[in-house]
């Protein structure tokens, strides 16, 4: 059996913008659904979207970093990642700088590994997940000045296994780090394969080129 997310057209008849912030809007939708075109109600966050980096060393290490996450009240092991906040920019180049923003590293080789949505029941926001290898450390003098929460960030090379074990043991709930990291020990016992790192994603909801 094929295996694949569809999407769906249901007759929105009113769109209410009930809060609009930096990161995304809170909106209620009113929509018809069904053969019987039930009106429902759903308010949800419209967000930007968003790519996540999974650095991977020559020692099978791969890279998480510590950060304070206000909202769950946590420091939280993550991989690097951000917002698809700059106009038309393809998402392969948002990762590549993010992850040069946030762990002064560049990579060569670049594979997309995993696409998917962080709580499609709440909100719009999709995120890719990158493999990144052949690392290389950035110039000091060339290096992104962090700020805020991301002044604190903590980069650890972790071994792949210890980092697939801290998931399973319920240690690590970033979504990007937790499904970032299964999906490529998925790969790594032969679950899968890696794509193109511009990879099509026909129904990105931001609709902006790999």
């Amino acid at each position: 059996m094929a295996l694949h997310d569809t999407p769906a057209q249901h007759p929105v008849d009113a769109s209410r913008l009930h809060h609009d912030a930096r990161l995304f809007a809170l909106v209620e939708d009113e929509f018809r659904f069904g053969k019987a075109q039930q009106t429902l109600h759903r308010a949800y966050l419209k967000h930007l979207g968003a790519v996540a980096v999974l650095p991977v060393d020559e020692q099978d290490r791969v890279l998480l970093i510590r950060q304070y996450r206000h909202p769950v009240r946590m420091h939280l092991w993550e991989v690097p990642a951000g917002l698809l906040d700059v106009d038309g920019e393809p998402m392969l180049e948002t990762a590549q700088r993010e992850l040069l923003e946030e762990a002064d590293l560049r990579a060569e080789t670049w594979h997309t590994l995993v696409d998917f949505y962080s709580s499609p029941g709440a909100s719009s926001e999709a995120i890719r997940v990158y493999l990144a290898e052949g690392i290389s450390e950035v110039p000091e003098a060339e290096r992104h000045t962090r700020d805020g929460e991301e002044a604190e960030i903590v980069p650890t090379w972790v071994p792949l296994d210890e980092a697939v074990a801290a998931v399973l043991s319920g240690q690590i709930h970033n979504p990007s780090a937790v499904v970032g990291l299964l999906a490529l020990h998925a790969v790594r016992t032969g679950g899968g394969q890696l794509r193109d790192a511009r990879a099509p994603w026909k129904d990105q909801p931001r609709g902006i080129a790999p």
